[in-house]
This record gives structure tokens, sequence and C-alpha cells, in this order.
């Protein structure tokens, strides 16, 4: 009965995108996973599809230890190899960047016996000048609407406290309006009291020189 051995399968990675500005220079990295040691045989493969385009070319390849690049198609004379298979990487850099350059890379890595696997690709992007970060622009954009949110905070809190200073002062005024009538009711009252209590001794003095004659 024959032993069914595990299928091996090796893990390749890469950035999803990057950017980089014409004439400057873009390292593409590639990583990878293997169950097994290092091989002699190791192969790394780099192919290259232009942006608009369904075809795909080999740009770069390294194998028994060496690298070997495109030295014919448009990337003559622009491609650095500075992977290091010993410490899993395939990494290269593209100079003098262009924008034909834009397209998908992908890299493929073959580990004998470990040669099952999926390849890994990122996309390039060329440009005048590098675009902002979508995450720095997010960020931005988040931090400014929170600014204006605190400030409409702070003045609704604001408008809230000189609406009640202005209830507080209406209050304090209606009651000194109510006092005011009341303490005049009050001197009137002891104006009557004193005038009749001057009226009556007035009255007893008369009665009593009455009496007299």
């Amino acid at each position: 009965m024959a032993v069914l051995t595990p299928t091996l399968a090796i893990h390749v990675y890469t950035d999803r995108e990057v950017h980089g500005r014409v004439g400057s220079k873009v390292t593409l990295s590639c990583t990878f996973w293997s169950r097994e040691w290092i091989s002699d045989d190791i192969s790394i493969t780099w192919h290259f599809q232009p942006e608009y385009s369904r075809d795909s070319v080999s740009i770069f390849h390294y194998a028994k230890g060496q690298p070997y690049i495109d030295d014919i198609g448009t990337f003559k004379d622009r491609i650095s190899w500075i992977g290091d298979p010993g410490w899993k990487d395939g990494s290269i850099v593209i100079h003098n960047l262009d924008y034909t350059d834009n397209g998908t890379f992908t890299c493929d890595v073959k580990n004998p016996p470990d040669i099952v696997g999926k390849t890994s690709q990122v996309t390039l992007y060329v440009f005048e000048n590098v675009p902002v970060r979508y995450g720095v622009v997010l960020g931005a954009v988040i931090g400014g609407v929170l600014a204006v949110v605190l400030v409409i905070l702070v003045i609704a809190c604001l408008i809230s406290a000189m609406e009640k200073g202005k209830l507080r002062l209406g209050k304090d005024s209606s009651k000194r309006g109510r006092q005011t009538p009341v303490l005049y009711a009050m001197l009137d009252h002891s104006r009557l009291t004193k005038s009749a209590s001057e009226k009556k001794s007035k009255g007893g003095l008369g009665d009593s020189r009455k009496d007299r004659k």
C-alpha cells in the first residue's frame, strides 16, 4: 500500500500596490515562506503585465545562485537585484520610472521540492508627483470634522450659559419689582397709622379741656 505524502505549498508575499514618481526608483518587495530548507535549485521570477494589456513578460529571473536581468526589453539596465534567498527575500528595484511602467508585477518562487503555491502580485502606479497616502488624507478629513464639531459644541455651551444668565437676571429684576410695591404699601400703612394716632391724641386733649371747663 502506497503512502501518500502531504502536498507542500510555498507562500509568496508582496505589497498590494506601490507608488512611484517619474524618474525616481521603487522597490518591489517579495518575501516567501517554505517548509523546506532553501534549496540550491531555488528560482525566483518576476513577470510584468503592462496596464491595459493581457500579455505578461518575464523581466527578471534568479536561478543557480545567479540573477538574470532583462537586457533587451523596456526594463533594460533599470532593474537591480537586492534579494537574498537565504533570508527568503526575492525583492528587486526598478530605476528611472516612466509612465510605461504602470502595470502589475508578479513574483513567483519555487523551492524544490516545495514548488506548489500561488504567486503574488503588486500593482505599480507612476505619477508626476507622488500623491499623499489615502490614510493621511482620511485622517486629515476626520480631524477637520472633529474640530468643527468641537467648535460647535463650545458655541452651544456659551449660548446656553448666556441664556441661563439672562433668565437669572430676569428673575432677580422681577423679584425686585414685586418687592417695591410691597414696600410702598408698608410705608403708606405706617403713615396712616401714625396720622390716626395723632388725631386720637389731639381728640383726647380736647375732651380733657372740655371737662375742666
